[in-house]
C-alpha cells in the first residue's frame, strides 16, 4: 500500500546535501495561506493586515532585492517595492501583470512550492525566469527555461558517485517505503547523467542525509511550527487532494543537489510549484537539457 501522510499532520522531510550544494527547500501548507483570500483586490497605497506576512514569503523565494531583505523594513503597507515584487512574480508565473492581488495571483500564491528562491535578476529588463541558451547540438538558437545556481557550482568528475543515508528526529513513515521512494527518485537522474547513487549504512558518513525533522533541527533553517510549517521537502502521498507526493518532490530536490536551479517550464520537474494531489515524477525535456548542459564539459 502506498505510503501517505496528510500535510495537516506532516512531519518534515529534510534532504541535507553536504557538498558542494546546500539546497534548502521549504514549503508552506496551503491552509497556512488562507489569509491571502482576505488580501484579494489590494492595491498600492493601502495598508492591509497580512501584507507583511506575504512580503516575508516573497522575500524568502527571491522577489525582493538584496537592499530590502531585512524584515524590519517589511510592513503591511502596499508600497512600490511590494508592487514591483508582485509584478515580477506575476510575470514569472505567466499571470496577467496587474501589480495587484487579483484572484489569479492569490490562487497561484496558495500552491505548495519549493522554498529555494526563484532565479530572479533584479537588474535585468528581460522577462524574469526566461534564460536563453544556445543549443550546441543544433544550428538553431533555442530558448530554454532551465537555470543554474549563481556561479554555476557543480560536482567534480571525481565525485559522480554519491552516497546517501537516512537520519530522522521523528518517525513519520515506514522506512522501507521512504527508501523505495528515494531510490526511484535518484534513479531518474542516474538514467540521464553519469551520476550513480548508493545508500550507505545508517550512521556512516555520506554525501546526502535524508530524514524527517521538525522545529529547530540544527541547520540554520528552523521550521516555524503548526501555523507556518516550513519544509525542506514534502510528505508522502497516494495522490489525494490534500497531500503532496514524496517521490515527486525528492526528484525535484535531487535536481537542486546536482546543480539545477528552478525552471519556469511548468512541465519541468524543476518548476518550483507542485499542487496538492499532483504526481510528477518523470523528468521533462527541459530538466534533461539543463543537467546535460551543466555537465557537458
Amino acid at each position: 500500500m502506498a505510503t501517505k501522510l496528510s500535510l495537516l499532520y506532516a512531519s518534515i522531510l529534510l534532504l541535507v546535501f553536504t557538498h558542494p550544494f546546500t539546497a534548502q527547500s521549504r514549503t508552506l501548507k496551503s491552509n497556512t495561506f488562507e489569509f491571502l483570500q482576505n488580501l484579494e483586490g489590494c492595491q498600492k497605497g493601502q495598508n492591509v493586515k497580512g501584507l507583511k506576512e506575504l512580503k516575508h514569503h516573497l522575500k524568502n523565494i527571491g522577489y525582493y532585492p538584496k537592499d530590502h531583505q531585512q524584515d524590519t523594513k517589511l510592513s503591511d503597507d502596499f508600497d512600490e517595492i511590494f508592487e514591483s515584487a508582485l509584478k515580477t512574480y506575476q510575470k514569472n508565473y505567466r499571470l496577467k501583470v496587474t501589480g495587484t492581488l487579483d484572484s489569479d495571483t492569490i490562487k497561484e500564491l496558495m500552491i505548495p512550492r519549493c522554498g529555494v528562491p526563484d532565479p530572479i535578476n533584479h537588474n535585468a529588463s528581460k522577462q524574469a525566469g526566461r534564460t536563453e541558451h544556445d543549443s550546441k547540438s543544433s544550428k538553431f538558437h533555442t530558448v530554454s527555461h532551465y537555470s543554474f545556481f549563481r556561479g554555476t557550482p557543480r560536482w567534480p568528475s571525481s565525485k559522480f558517485h554519491l552516497t546517501y543515508t537516512f537520519s530522522s528526529s521523528v518517525q513519520a513513515v515506514d522506512m522501507q517505503e521512504l527508501r523505495s521512494a528515494c531510490s526511484r527518485a535518484f534513479q531518474k537522474w542516474a538514467d540521464v547523467t553519469q551520476f550513480t547513487f548508493q545508500e550507505a549504512s545508517e550512521g556512516s558518513q555520506a554525501d546526502i542525509v535524508i530524514g524527517f525533522q521538525s522545529g529547530n533541527h540544527g541547520d540554520g533553517f528552523p521550521f516555524d511550527g503548526p501555523g507556518h510549517i516550513l519544509a525542506h521537502a514534502f510528505a508522502p502521498t497516494n495522490g489525494s487532494a490534500d497531500e503532496v507526493d514524496l517521490e515527486s518532490v525528492a526528484v525535484h530536490e535531487i535536481g537542486h543537489l546536482l546543480g539545477l536551479d528552478h525552471s519556469m517550464d511548468q512541465n519541468s520537474i524543476m518548476f518550483a510549484e507542485i499542487p496538492q494531489g499532483t504526481i510528477k515524477r518523470e523528468l521533462g525535456q527541459d530538466d534533461i537539457a539543463g543537467i546535460r548542459a551543466l555537465y557537458s564539459n
